[in-house]
C-alpha cells in the first residue's frame, strides 16, 4: 500500500492509502477528490490536472510530450503540474502529496 495526501483548493487535507500500480487519478476519485478524468486516462483532456508538491516532483517519471501538450490546456498550470492519470503509484511514491487546483471540476458530481 502507498499513502497519498491530497490537499484541496480550500486547504482541506485528505489522506488515503492505495495499492501499487493504480493511477493517481483512480486513487483521487476513490478518495472523493473533484477530478473528472473525462478521457479515462487516454491523455485527451486535462480534467485530472494536479499540482505535485515540489519535493515530490523530481521523483516522478518525466512527463511525456503528449502529457505536456495536454497540460498546456489546463487552467492554473504550475512548474510542478501533472496529469494524475499518468502517475502510477509505486513504493517510491510512499507519502506523495498533491494539490487539487481551485479550477478543478467534476461534472459527474454536479
Amino acid at each position: 500500500m502507498v499513502s497519498v495526501r491530497f490537499i484541496a483548493a480550500n486547504g482541506e487535507v485528505t489522506e488515503t492509502e492505495a495499492g501499487e500500480g493504480l493511477s493517481l487519478l483512480d486513487v483521487a476519485q476513490a478518495a472523493g477528490m473533484p477530478l473528472e478524468g473525462t478521457c479515462e486516462g487516454q491523455m485527451a483532456c486535462s480534467t485530472c490536472h494536479v499540482v505535485v508538491s515540489a519535493e515530490w516532483f523530481d521523483r516522478l517519471e518525466q512527463a511525456s510530450e503528449e502529457e505536456e501538450d495536454m497540460l498546456d490546456l489546463a487552467v492554473g498550470v504550475t512548474r510542478t503540474s501533472r496529469l494524475s492519470c499518468q502517475i502510477m503509484l509505486g513504493p517510491e511514491l510512499e507519502g506523495l502529496e498533491v494539490r487539487i487546483p481551485p479550477e478543478s471540476r467534476d461534472m459527474q458530481r454536479l
